[in-house]
């Protein structure tokens, strides 16, 4: 409810009777005031000083004066101003209700309460000042709008929330390149193993998000929601080496790949309130975003599924049950298909805030893998599954992890920390050759403090490895669908998959040393020679807008038998090598609807990793990976 103008009105009344008797008059009553809507259907007032389509096709648009009637005439309700409401509201989806009383004028849709015109610093508004109290445009996600979820679209409690991403990634780097010396060459008469490096990838990704929800917002949990993300990847790849974008090698060296999916598209809905703390326990069904740790160490993916989740205790305990049956995906832009993968995966959560310390969280967890036998060969006709290793032969890989894990602060010292173990069988690993029964571990801990405007950290990572892969018992520790964000976002090794003769020594936004042919399509492999990692990191906030990010990480094997068995080489060396990279983070705005991030990373290779890629005539050269990448949101 908000004051009519009768009550406005009354205020000139009385000041019309003051001046009146002073004057020896007698001004009209409020009786005599015309009704201002004296039928049901009658529209209100228009706002005749403050246009909503004028302010929004001109901004600049000076205000009209405004003055007081006349002492000798009538006050009439009908010149009472509505002010529209802030940013781009739309169009109401609320009837309104007929008739009015003599005091108040009922505003059915509360959410689009108008507010008066403010010059707050009185300098007429320029454009390149951010002020508040602004209107907006349909295409402003700054400011409030309807299509951001900020206005109902339909009644006081639906809200549709539009998101289109758009992702540019220019990246250039050296990537360890096997030759075919002896079927086709770019390069006759070669006979290293391992040719030229240089390799320059580019991708776009666009997707365009609608999130339709029933609920108050920002109020308590939703109702109810439904949201479905189309998407669509433009990617290209260009190698200097053949049997690189294809086996074919008449393929040439360059690919070009597109591809278009839903990738997101689920139901959810809230079924029931646990208390008046707005404890909640709702389910999602559908293709849908889920990370089951705080750095993405076992699971990371958009994928089908079954999901329960909610809270208790005022939201400081959060839980999720969740059922996944994996869709295989696209080899080059990493998005679903909508082909069956035969893969079934089990998570369950559950975190605690302010465990021992305000700000501190810890997570229990427990995953089950269950990847049946397949066989499968990527878009670009590369063997995924089974590993293109020893037998050859399809094979199931059923895991089971129990982990536990914390992230937030103690005091004014940051941490975050894991510890998993993984339990199971493999029938049949095709490295060692015969059925494995799984024992693996992982760890890892980050400290780091802040200082003004500088973070220093230091961390450690720990991934058991391999010993014996002869004596049935895999010890190497491996995730399911990791995206690990961990030892530096910028870091070559995390970044790069680094292909070892139709494997990966390690994939693509992974910190895995695991002999997997593929991070998205490949299985779990639980014989591999695991990784040792020991961090140092400096963060500088040069400004609010610009963010600098420093690492360095010394690498090394765990254990070195199961490359020992994959190459039918002898000892290799445990030292990888030195990774350092720099690299920035750049926010125009000061939120996340435009981010700019650019970075250096390079490996410089020790003893253990120059025995792998050793080359006939030379050593191997550091490895460089620089890129570029743009994210705009609406």
């Amino acid at each position: 409810m908000v004051r009519s103008g009768r009550a406005r009105h009354a205020a000139w009344v009385c000041a019309l009777v003051l001046t009146a008797s002073w004057r020896g008059t007698t001004p009209a009553t409020a009786q005599e005031l015309p009704a201002v809507a004296a039928r049901p259907d009658a529209s209100p007032p228009r706002d005749t000083t403050r246009d909503p389509l004028d302010r929004l096709l001109d901004p600049q648009k000076p205000l009209p004066p405004t003055a007081p009637p006349a002492d000798d005439r009538p006050i009439s309700l009908a010149a009472y101003v509505y002010d529209p409401p802030l940013g781009f509201a739309g169009p109401s989806g609320v009837i309104p209700r007929s008739g009015r009383n003599d005091e108040y004028d009922t505003v059915e849709d509360r959410w689009r309460i108008g507010f008066p015109d403010w010059d707050r610093y009185g300098q007429g508004r320029p454009a390149v000042f951010d002020y508040p109290y602004k209107l907006g445009r349909w295409f402003d996600p700054y400011n409030q709008n309807v299509l951001k979820g900020d206005y109902p679209i339909i009644g006081q409690h639906t809200f549709l929330n539009v998101t289109g991403t758009a992702v540019h990634l220019y990246d250039g780097r050296n990537i360890p390149t096997a030759t075919t010396p002896f079927e086709s060459t770019a390069r006759p008469f070669t006979t290293d193993f391992f040719g030229r490096s240089g390799q320059f990838f580019h991708s776009e990704l666009y997707t365009l998000s609608f999130d339709l929800f029933h609920g108050d917002a920002a109020f308590k949990p939703v109702d109810w929601r439904v949201k479905l993300t189309p998407a669509t990847n433009v990617n290209v790849l260009s190698v200097q080496e053949l049997a690189v974008v294809s086996p074919d090698v008449t393929r040439g060296t360059i690919r070009n790949r597109t591809w278009t999916t839903l990738q997101e598209w689920f139901a959810e809905y809230k079924l029931a309130d646990l208390s008046p703390e707005y404890d909640f326990v709702s389910v999602r069904v559908g293709s849908q975003p889920f990370v089951s740790d705080f750095r993405g160490f076992i699971f990371s993916d958009t994928n089908r599924g079954v999901r329960v989740f909610g809270n208790l205790d005022g939201n400081r305990t959060q839980y999720n049950l969740a059922y996944f049956r994996q869709q295989e995906k696209d080899t080059n832009s990493q998005l679903n298909t909508f082909r069956d993968r035969d893969q079934n995966i089990v998570i369950a959560n559950v975190y605690r805030q302010d465990f021992l310390f305000p700000g501190y969280t810890v997570q229990g967890s427990f995953h089950y893998n269950n990847d049946a036998p397949s066989l499968k060969f990527d878009n670009n006709g590369f063997l995924v599954r089974p590993d293109p290793v020893g037998v050859f032969q399809p094979h199931r890989v059923e895991a089971y992890y129990l982990g536990f894990a914390g992230d937030g602060h103690i005091d004014r010292f940051n941490i975050s920390h894991a510890f998993y173990w993984v339990l199971g069988r493999d029938s049949m690993n095709p490295l060692a050759g015969t059925p494995q029964s799984i024992s693996a571990q992982m760890a890892a801990l980050e400290l780091s403090y802040d200082r003004d405007w500088v973070r220093f950290r230091v961390a450690g990572f720990y991934q058991s490895g391999d010993g014996n892969p002869n004596n049935g018992r895999a010890t190497g520790f491996d995730g399911i669908l990791d995206q690990t964000n961990f030892g530096g976002e910028f870091s070559y090794f995390r970044r790069n998959r680094i292909p070892l003769f139709g494997v990966g020594l390690t994939n693509d936004q992974s910190l895995y040393a695991d002999l997997r042919s593929s991070r998205i399509q490949g299985q779990s492999n639980f014989v591999n020679p695991g990784l040792w990692l020991a961090n140092a990191g400096v963060d500088f906030d040069i400004t609010p807008r610009l963010r600098l990010v420093n690492n360095a990480n010394y690498l090394w094997f765990d254990k070195t038998a199961s490359l020992s068995t994959f190459l039918f080489q002898g000892k290799i060396d445990r030292d990888i090598g030195l990774d350092v990279s720099s690299g920035f983070e750049y926010r125009p705005r000061l939120n996340n609807n435009a981010i700019l991030m650019g970075g250096l990373g390079m490996l410089l290779p020790g003893g253990g990793f120059r025995e792998l890629y050793n080359k006939k005539d030379a050593k191997v050269p550091p490895l460089l990976d620089g890129f570029v990448e743009m994210v705009f949101t609406f």
